[in-house]
């Protein structure tokens, strides 16, 4: 990328480890060369609020961040004019339609943190806003991206069609973010790039230690979603295909590594990495699996998208 435009960037809101992360591979600031991201550079932030991340802990991420050359604004609204992108960056789903509303006005492409909404109807209005203001929005937990699953699609023709999956990781919970909203949705994103699109109805079993969400594609295929909470976390997945049964424990080593390079990608090229149709079917699929648990485990449809 040298000699092209470094793409400036803002982050609303320093409310998760992903704004130090992030700030420090793409400033080459604290990480090993093998970890640096080119093509873009945070400049400013806006430190904001939150109903999920105590005080300290945002003022831990506010230092880290500001040790990467970054300068802090009072307001976020003031970086519009002055960055070329923006990192939406608060732990609170619901909270990211009005942070992101203003930047998409203003024709910025955006990158919206997990979880990108916890309704389907914030999830859609975001993307409609984007979509009228001709601008790319993107959105995706960093495991998506991992070696594991992308050597998935370089393996398809040992594997053959995929017929099925099981995803499992840690799925924390927390009432601003209800359900696999919190931190299961690593797991369902995992799901759904292995998957596809294409999920009609779940099943969800919770308890207290684990919830596991059984989804039936309207090709007939099953997929499923196992969060854990009580005993040994992991991250990874195990994948029926006509030809083979492929388990895979996913490395974190380079997760975001990747992750910021889909987002460069993202803001350089105005096309998002990942269909934000996806995007908005997970968030159907984990409201869904949030709705079937209260029922205790009736089937739930997913809308219409």
């Amino acid at each position: 990328m040298k000699g092209e435009k470094m793409i400036k960037i803002g982050v609303v809101d320093l409310h998760t480890s992903h704004v130090a992360q992030f700030s420090q591979r793409l400033n080459h600031i604290g990480v090993e060369e093998e970890q640096w991201v080119e093509g873009g550079k945070v400049i400013l932030a806006y430190q904001g609020s939150s109903k999920v991340t105590e005080r300290s802990q945002i003022e831990k991420y506010t230092q880290a961040v500001e040790e990467c050359g970054v300068r802090l604004v009072e307001k976020a609204e003031e970086m519009i004019g002055k960055i070329d992108a923006v990192l939406v960056e608060s732990q609170e789903g619901s909270a990211h339609l009005e942070q992101v509303r203003p930047f998409l006005e203003a024709g910025i492409p955006a990158f919206v943190d997990k979880p990108f909404a916890c309704s389907v109807e914030d999830a859609k209005t975001m993307a409609e806003l984007a979509e009228k203001n001709g601008v790319a929005i993107f959105s995706s937990s960093s495991l998506r991206y991992t070696p594991e699953v992308l050597e998935v699609k370089k393996s398809a023709a040992e594997i053959g069609r995929i017929v099925g999956v099981d995803a499992y990781s840690p799925a924390t919970l927390h009432l601003e973010n209800p359900g696999l909203f919190h931190y299961g949705i690593h797991a369902v994103e995992v799901l759904y790039a292995l998957m596809g699109c294409g999920c009609e109805a779940v099943w969800t079993v919770r308890a207290d230690g684990a919830e596991v969400v059984t989804g039936l594609w309207k090709d007939g295929r099953i997929g499923a979603v196992r969060g854990t909470r009580d005993g040994s976390h992991s991250y990874g997945f195990v994948l029926w295909g006509e030809k083979k049964v492929q388990q895979s424990v996913i490395s974190t080593d380079y997760l975001y590594r990747n992750l910021l390079r889909e987002i460069i990608s993202t803001f350089k090229n105005g096309k998002a990495a990942l269909d934000i149709k996806e995007t908005v079917e997970i968030v159907a699929f984990i409201e869904a699996a949030d709705e079937s648990a209260r029922k205790d485990g009736l089937k739930v449809a997913l809308p219409n998208i």
